[in-house]
């Protein structure tokens, strides 16, 4: 298991931006694939992006596609999602995950960061 800090949530308008962090303890951080999923209030988790152990591969929710952009940093054990663009849709607690496969699946993560809170005013 891996153990993940979130950061970077807050407040911002509409068309702003901002740029979450997941920090990862552990040696094993590059064997993990990652990804960020949110949850709104009343809502289902949703999926947001993901990466491949390497970073070379990147997938996206539909709701996010052209918008928000994944990355990590294996020396540093940190995952990233900047947000551009964004809409009052966009407003839930955001969770950093870790999971031993690609997917898009929440229930297929094994590790969960606390979530940051976003919220997008309008």
């Amino acid at each position: 298991q891996v153990q993940l800090v979130e950061s970077g949530g807050g407040l911002v308008q509409a068309g702003g931006s901002l740029r979450l962090s997941c920090a990862a303890s552990g040696r094993t951080f590059s064997s993990y694939y990652m990804g960020w999923l949110r949850q709104a209030p009343g809502k289902e988790r949703e999926f947001v992006a993901g990466t491949t152990r390497s970073g070379g591969g990147t997938y996206y929710g539909d709701s996010v596609k052209g918008r928000f952009t994944i990355s990590r940093d294996n020396a540093k054990n940190t995952v990233y999602l900047q947000m551009n663009s964004l809409k009052p849709e966009d407003t839930a607690v955001y969770y950093c995950a870790a999971s031993i496969i690609a997917t898009m699946k929440s229930r297929e993560y094994s590790s969960w960061g606390q979530g940051t809170q976003v919220t997008v005013s309008s």
